[in-house]
């Protein structure tokens, strides 16, 4: 007892209780938890995928209802070639979006890539793989100086972007020369990357199954390797049920490109470079930066992270796939010309990668988005078609659906900030 009779023992605390993960509790409610977990990530306007998924499914029940061709195995493979060009430009510009950023110039840039190839190869007997290089080198240069401007001199890539946008049409114009068009050979790589069909039933059947064992050992390797650190894991409950809903998709993918002609080549690679690109966002210390940046750039400065060599990269990526996508575009026509990367094709690849689900404010998409964004602006430019209706409404319904996933958006991250999640 201290002097004075006053007890200044400091009273021992109970022993304290070990936080549980919520994930974990949800996990051990099973089916039950899993729903309610489900509906409180949507109450808390954590949507996912879930909007364009469920578009999706409207789009295809309405122009099915409508034209029983639609959902035809014939239109549906046409429809998994077709989206591929602005799918690969969509890519590039998930990257740009996650920074919060917009690229106006990636239409430009994927007609002057494939004027580049063309006019290489055709017009000057270049070998097909050397003129294929200089393409891709051009994306990746034009993506190195618009990121410099933007990440070094400090003007908006709005601006700079914008200014591409003009001057690399003009680069293209020039290159394409008085005849303004240079066809392919159509035996040359970029024509075969596009027309090649595998009609071997094992192919498609044997991707799917690839796919389906890469997410099954994939997910298996991050469980056992966060059980030995200590941290929250899916059981094997959860990756099964996982497994098996990807299997039932890509099997019935499979199955229905068999129906037809086969597997496209240029769907393989496509769906190989957002696996691709898909691992560097998610499982490297590159993609968490990116990803950093988008939530909140001052925060990773502070960290430490080099924010101008991450911005000229991101801009690198989209010029180069820019480039991919116009060499796929113009194997589509089996040309270059001067209408190359023009029309509606920018507002298509920046409107399928916001509508496949990447935020326009940053910090929040997937490169998942550009093939489902693609697949609904494709469907729904194929349902018109065969409907027999008009551009213009074709422009004013995509519209109306770009519009439609920014307000989700826009929603969501307001629900978010009420929730205490953003």
């Amino acid at each position: 007892m201290p002097r004075g009779g006053v007890n200044t023992t400091v009273p021992v605390a109970a022993e304290a209780t070990p936080a549980v993960d919520p994930r974990l509790i949800v996990r051990d409610q099973g089916v039950a938890g899993y729903l309610g977990e489900f509906r409180r990530r949507l109450s808390s306007g954590e949507l996912g995928s879930v909007p364009v998924v469920a578009a999706l499914v409207v789009i295809w029940v309405v122009f099915g209802s409508l034209d029983g061709t639609f959902l035809s195995a014939q239109n549906l493979s046409n429809l998994s070639q077709q989206i591929v060009g602005t799918g690969m430009i969509a890519l590039g510009v998930v990257f740009v979006l996650l920074l919060g950023e917009i690229d106006l110039s990636v239409g430009s840039v994927s007609g002057l890539c494939a004027a580049i190839f063309a006019v290489l190869n055709v017009t000057h007997g270049v070998n097909q793989w050397a003129a294929l290089a200089a393409a891709l080198a051009g994306g990746a240069l034009v993506g190195l100086v618009q990121g410099l401007f933007f990440a070094r001199v400090g003007v908006p890539a709005f601006v700079v972007t914008l200014a591409g946008n003009l001057a690399w049409n003009g680069l293209m114009l020039q290159l394409l020369g008085a005849s303004g068009t240079v066809n392919l050979s159509g035996h040359d790589v970029v024509s075969r990357l596009y027309t090649t069909v595998y009609p071997q039933v094992i192919a498609a059947y044997g991707l799917a199954l690839a796919g389906v064992l890469l997410f099954l050992g994939a997910s298996v390797y991050d469980a056992e390797r966060r059980r030995r650190a200590g941290v929250p894991f899916r059981p094997m409950s959860d990756i099964a049920l996982r497994t098996v809903l990807l299997a039932v998709v890509a099997f019935s993918a499979a199955y229905t490109l068999n129906q037809y002609k086969g597997l496209p080549l240029a769907l393989l690679v496509f769906l190989v470079l957002i696996v691709l690109l898909d691992f560097l966002l998610r499982r490297t210390s590159y993609g968490r930066r990116v990803f950093a940046l988008g939530g909140n750039i001052e925060g990773a400065r502070r960290a430490g992270i080099g924010v101008a060599g991450i911005r000229v990269s991101v801009f690198v990526i989209a010029s180069t796939m820019a480039a991919v996508g116009g060499l796929f575009l113009a194997a589509q026509i089996q040309s270059a010309s001067q209408t190359s990367g023009g029309g509606n094709l920018l507002m298509n690849a920046i409107a399928a990668a916001v509508i496949g689900g990447t935020s326009l404010f940053g910090g929040h998409g997937r490169t998942w988005s550009a093939l489902l964004g693609a697949l609904v602006i494709g469907s729904i430019q194929s349902g018109m078609n065969i409907e027999g209706l008009s551009n213009a409404i074709q422009f004013m319904i995509t519209g109306a659906v770009l519009l439609a996933a920014v307000v989700i958006d826009s929603l969501a991250r307001r629900t978010q900030r009420a929730a205490g999640r953003a």
